[in-house]
């Protein structure tokens, strides 16, 4: 089987991250995000100047020059499981215009869900391994299995915070999600099952479109 071009959406929470490492780890194709782009490229020339620039000045990397990475990133790859862009409906209309994709999956989740996943998160300050108080436990609340450190709520994983970056998604991102439904070509794969659940329809997917 050719090596697909996948692009999965789904809100924070909805295991986009997981998901697209089983793509990378079947099919052998390369994983590309927005942030990974950037980091890799932040000295690559473009006509609205480097990412460098704007990462430094704290500001927000332009649709422009995010696209131009993103451009150079799908260039290089013999296939790729896209992931965090395009994040709005200029985007997406670019990307459109830049590569075929085999496979658009939404992975959707209901929010109460997507809540409860994201602040039952925790993350050990030592060494950086993340559990989760309910789906996977440490064998001592609070203590790290791997060095003992102790586990911390990141402050973008409290309920208000975890309700605004789903508000964002909504804001940002549904338009995105509604371009490709209009256009015939989304496939929606439930997200509430076990991760090796959610793999299973959403390879099904892949297999089915390429």
């Amino acid at each position: 089987m050719s090596q697909p071009k996948v692009l999965l959406l789904g809100p924070p929470g909805a295991g986009k991250g997981t998901q697209s490492s089983n793509v990378v780890d079947e099919y052998g194709v390369d994983h590309v995000t927005t942030g990974d782009a950037l980091r890799a490229n932040k000295d690559m020339e473009t006509d609205h100047g480097t990412p460098r620039e704007y990462m430094e000045a704290g500001e927000l990397v332009p649709d422009p020059v995010v696209n131009e990475i993103v451009k150079a990133a799908l260039e290089e790859a013999d296939g790729f499981v896209l992931d965090g862009y395009p994040r709005n409906l200029s985007q997406a209309e670019y990307l459109d215009d830049i590569t075929d994709l085999d496979l658009v999956a939404l992975l959707e989740v209901d929010r109460e869900e997507l809540i409860a996943r994201l602040t039952g998160r925790r993350v050990c300050d030592g060494c950086g391994t993340n559990y989760h108080v309910e789906f996977q436990p440490p064998a001592q609340e609070g203590v790290c299995d791997d060095c003992g450190g102790e586990l911390v709520q990141r402050d973008d994983d409290t309920e208000e915070t975890v309700k605004d970056r789903l508000d964002v998604f909504d804001e940002n991102t549904q338009p995105v999600v509604d371009f490709y439904d209009e256009a015939g070509r989304l496939v929606r794969v439930d997200g509430h099952g076990t991760p090796d659940e959610v793999w299973a329809s959403l390879r099904e997917e892949i297999e089915a479109s390429t």
